[in-house]
This record gives structure tokens, C-alpha cells and sequence, in this order.
């Protein structure tokens, strides 16, 4: 190979190489999925939701689980995920519901009873005990001194995870216990 012929090469392969990884950069950024909406798609507006009060028990509480709940209600969010907080027949400083058909949280609720090879699950620090019920998925905390339940009507997918965005609130206003279910520790 002659001078000339090496230096065209040279300059060939330098020029070459660049381009490659720049076309093969824009063929990456091309076909993986994004995960932000398109600009001009517009959001979904919100299914509607009744404003009816849901209809919950309030059992008479203690004066710690009074203070507790209080504590639990006043810090839980307006609205989780696209469903609105709701009014409730009975018990607002221990209730709370959220959209149509109402995902409902009640503080001070009976201890749960389950058999000792029953799964409990950690989900954002908060142990909790799951019953599924015909029409709705129970969860009740087992490492609480005053006992928090979640109920998942079956409309919705996935209970756990509706569960957990009442966990941050759980773990900031409800105490933990001393004895903490053993399938519970960290």
C-alpha cells in the first residue's frame, strides 16, 4: 500500500468512525420507548366521582387512639393518585375515603387475627395483613399500637400498591410496636 493510499485510509476511517457512533446514537434515541406524553396529547380528565358521604362505622376509641387517629386523618393527603378525598357518614376524625367506588382508610379498627403462616407484608415500612373479602381487599397494620385499615374495593388493580400511599402517613403519626411480627422485620 502506498503513502497516499494509507493516508485516504487514515483520513477514511477517522470521519467514519464519528459519523457511526453518531448515527448509531440517533437510531438509540429513535426507537427506545419515552416515557414523558407526546406534546399535544392532552391529559385524561379525571373520571367523575360522587360526593355522596361513603358510609363507615366509628366505633367509640380510647383517648390515646382519639389522639392517634386525629393525628393519622389530619395528615393524610386530599387526593391519592386521581381519586378525591370524599365526606363520610360517621367517624371523620378516624375515617377517610377516596373516589367512587371509595378506597377507605379507618384508624382504630379491631387488631388483626390471623394464623402465624399467613403472609404479612412490608410495603414502605408499615407491616401490614391482607384479607380479600368478595367485593373488596382488607389491609390492617400488625405493627401499630392503634390498628390502621385499608380497604381496596375490587374495581381497582393492584391493592398493595393503593395501600401504600398511606404508608408515609401511617409510619409519621402511628406508633410502632414493641413486637413487631416476626415475617415483619426489616
Amino acid at each position: 500500500m502506498d503513502r497516499t493510499t494509507r493516508r485516504a485510509a487514515l483520513w477514511a476511517t477517522l470521519v467514519a468512525v464519528p459519523v457511526t457512533l453518531v448515527v448509531a446514537l440517533v437510531a438509540f434515541l429513535a426507537v427506545r420507548p419515552d416515557d414523558t406524553p407526546a406534546a399535544d396529547s392532552s391529559p385524561t380528565p379525571p373520571r367523575p366521582q360522587s360526593t355522596t358521604p361513603v358510609a363507615m362505622d366509628a366505633p367509640k376509641l380510647s383517648e390515646r387512639a382519639t389522639l392517634v387517629c386525629r393525628a393519622l386523618v389530619s395528615q393524610l393527603p386530599t387526593a391519592v393518585r386521581d381519586l378525591r378525598i370524599r365526606p363520610v357518614s360517621a367517624g371523620p376524625e378516624q375515617n377517610a375515603a377516596y373516589g367512587d367506588p371509595a378506597v377507605t382508610v379507618s384508624c382504630g379498627v379491631p387488631k388483626a387475627t390471623y394464623q402465624p403462616t399467613d403472609q404479612v407484608y412490608q410495603l414502605s415500612r408499615v407491616c401490614w395483613h391482607q384479607v380479600d373479602r368478595p367485593e373488596a381487599t382488607e389491609w390492617t397494620t400488625v405493627d401499630r399500637e392503634v390498628p390502621v385499615r385499608v380497604t381496596v374495593p375490587k374495581f381497582y388493580d393492584t391493592p398493595g400498591q393503593w395501600t401504600t400511599a398511606f404508608s408515609a402517613t401511617v409510619t409519621a403519626t402511628v406508633r410502632s410496636l414493641d413486637q413487631i411480627p416476626t415475617g415483619c422485620k426489616p
